[in-house]
């Protein structure tokens, strides 16, 4: 495990235009210089739409052609969620894209009942912890940030630790910014843990309106990397030595609480 380098993109997302969207983050993803992982916001490529039968594409759809192109161009991983139908089905899904073009993906648990996000997506049930560079990471989407079980880390027999960076992406409004900035940072100290979270800026057609805040935190709470009301790309690099030296000299996780959930 070295150290490993993420770029977080914070962006003004254009409402409900696809092709605007991909050619917006194709254009700031050439300006990342050197990186392992970029970071898009949720919904990246509409906003946080609850027009899913207009806007889905379907898995393997143009969307993620562009997600393994920019991965496999860049030499880099790069993760972000949009919408997919899946059967007859939609979901808020995430996609990991591996440099190599290969991808894992995650879909929503939590769906925002507030904005109907459940009247018209499917939440998804299973939690994914991918293997990148020696880091196991687990990926989760805006709202899954409220309910903290759902990313506990849980000790098993093999591990202490289930992962080593815990990664949201949003579209996290400002008037509710406080409780992301807050449970960011409980998320990596609870769990010992990186925790990245990406927002978007700017205004939706809801409307909402967003100042972005994005950031990543290291296991005892301290802020590596901030940035509020602005577009702006922040290059980060987790050291793998200061996690592994914290945790060693602070194994918490050796007291935590076994569970399930169901």
């Amino acid at each position: 495990m070295k150290d490993l380098t993420i770029s977080l993109i914070q962006a003004n997302l254009h409402w409900e235009q696809i092709d605007a969207n991909l050619a917006m983050f194709e254009e700031k993803i050439w300006a990342i210089k050197e990186t392992d992982l970029i970071v898009l916001p949720e919904m990246f490529t509409t906003g946080f739409s609850m027009n899913a039968e207009n806007l889905a594409e379907p898995v393997g759809g143009k969307t993620f052609k562009w997600m393994r192109q920019m991965a496999t161009q860049q030499k880099c991983a790069i993760t972000g969620s949009y919408i997919v139908k899946d059967g007859d089905d939609y979901f808020n899904r995430l996609y990991f894209v591996y440099p190599d073009g290969l991808a894992v993906n995650y879909d929503k648990k939590h769906l925002f009942n507030l904005a109907s996000e459940g009247e018209n997506y499917t939440p998804g049930n299973d939690r994914l912890i991918l293997e990148y560079m020696g880091w196991r990471i687990h990926p989760l989407i805006c709202y899954d940030l409220r309910f903290p079980v759902w990313a506990r880390s849980r000790k098993t027999e093999e591990r202490t630790y289930e992962y080593d960076l815990l990664l949201y992406v949003a579209n996290w409004p400002n008037t509710r910014v406080n409780a992301w900035d807050t449970l960011l940072k409980a998320r990596a100290i609870e769990n010992l843990s990186y925790c990245v979270g990406v927002n978007r800026v700017g205004e939706d057609g809801a409307p909402k309106n967003y100042n972005g805040h994005s950031g990543a935190y290291s296991a005892k709470g301290e802020e590596l990397a901030f940035s509020a009301d602005r577009e702006e790309i922040m290059t980060v690099t987790l050291s793998a030595k200061d996690l592994q030296d914290y945790r060693s000299n602070f194994p918490f996780q050796l007291d935590a609480d076994d569970f399930e959930i169901k």
